[in-house]
């Protein structure tokens, strides 16, 4: 009975911890994509560095210090910072004073599963498919447009001649 009951707790506990890392993921992806997706890709170097394995390269309390104040890092003389500094152009990173440490944690958490999910080989990317073209070409069989359009056509010419009907009536009447 007793081992149930902490097979119990144990399994309510692992559901509730996967709950409240998903929500954490899924902040940090919006932080992200508001906050740091313009400078930065979590697989692509672009403004600023990859950030796919920043945890692995750096602690996560040196990741909270740099994005609360990069030149403040950079200004103490890390040689990591400086380095990044450098090789990106000497282009400031924004300081973010106003993220907590869980909201920088939980951006590291989407950095980290967006890195284990997309394939390094894999084109950025889906192959096109079959082409189609914003029109639709006519076909031998859409006699309904050419007959609309042969109307059209028809009913034009009428206006035109009985407008030129009219305007030669109009001559002979003030002669």
């Amino acid at each position: 009975m007793k081992t149930n009951r902490n097979l119990l707790f144990t399994a309510i506990f692992f559901l509730f911890s996967n709950w409240l890392h998903a929500g954490t993921v899924e902040d940090g992806k919006a932080i992200f994509t508001s906050r740091c997706a313009a400078c930065h890709n979590v697989n692509k170097v672009m403004t600023g560095p990859a950030l796919a394995g920043v945890d692995q390269r750096r602690p996560i309390e040196w990741i909270i210090h740099f994005v609360h104040s990069s030149q403040k890092v950079v200004k103490s003389g890390d040689s990591y910072a400086v380095a990044l500094f450098e090789k990106f152009n000497k282009i400031q990173m924004p300081d973010h004073p106003d993220l907590t440490d869980d909201q920088i944690r939980s951006i590291v958490d989407y950095i980290k599963s967006e890195a284990g999910s997309v394939h390094q080989n894999a084109a950025p990317f889906p192959k096109p498919g079959v082409k189609h073209p914003s029109y639709l070409p006519l076909s031998v069989n859409d006699t309904g447009f050419f007959v609309g359009y042969l109307a059209v056509v028809i009913m034009l010419i009428v206006a035109l001649l009985l407008a030129l009907r009219v305007k030669t009536f109009q001559r002979k009447a003030e002669k």
